[in-house]
């Protein structure tokens, strides 16, 4: 009977070592690589395109207008979400890296390219043409160039191009404003602002006193 129950455990061992020896893993099991040949399909491709009809996730898309800035074959002229500091501020930081280029910081288009020689210069944004143009007519632009103006749409995504676009609009108000434009409570001129400490050098930005600055001001005004 012991006998037995050794021969019995000594069977199960050595079944147990086969079958771990037949183990597949991840790594070599049947598959295609990238682009082989593939003799399953008829037209001898690996690579499948996209059923028809289907959307990546998060590629829906089912608010044209903030899509394409658009109602119909129209630009709209309307943000698609509130304007608040921080989308001014990041579209300032967008706007600086992608547009101040050629169009400058104040929008005037006196840019850095076209000052070393480009061969056309961009309008100002100031313009009576531009300052009635509709919010959607920039986002296009952005989405899909003009002219000899590249698109940037794979550069910048929809929510930052309104985002540029809210703060175009903000900087051809800060060109053409009057007294009546101010929120209520700021002064005008603005009272210049306060540094912290020693001035910023070319290596260090000043850091500017939050209680006197304009930006400051703007925010007071806001919660009022």
């Amino acid at each position: 009977m012991l006998r037995l129950r050794e021969i019995a455990v000594v069977g199960l061992l050595a079944a147990m070592a086969v079958l771990c020896g037949c183990r597949l893993d991840m790594q070599v099991q049947p598959k295609q690589n990238p682009l082989s040949r593939s003799d399953f399909f008829p037209d001898q491709r690996s690579e499948r395109p996209p059923v028809e009809g289907a959307v990546a996730r998060g590629e829906l898309r089912e608010d044209t207008y903030f899509y394409t800035g658009k109602l119909g074959n129209s630009p709209g002229d309307y943000m698609p979400f509130p304007v608040t500091m921080e989308v001014l501020e990041r579209g300032r930081e967008r706007y600086n890296v992608f547009c101040a280029p050629c169009h400058s910081r104040v929008g005037d288009g006196n840019g850095f390219i076209p000052s070393r020689g480009f061969a056309r210069k961009p309008p100002s944004y100031h313009i009576p043409r531009l300052q009635k143009a509709p919010l959607g007519y920039f986002y296009d632009v952005i989405t899909n160039g003009f002219g000899i103006m590249p698109d940037y749409a794979s550069q910048i995504p929809p929510q930052d191009r309104w985002k540029i676009v809210a703060y175009i609009r903000a900087l051809q108000l800060s060109q053409n404003a009057t007294r009546a434009d101010l929120p209520a409570g700021q002064t005008f001129p603005a009272e210049p602002p306060q540094f912290r400490g020693e001035p910023g050098s070319g290596a260090t930005l000043p850091v500017v006193d939050a209680g006197t600055s304009s930006q400051s001001d703007l925010q007071k005004g806001e919660k009022k």
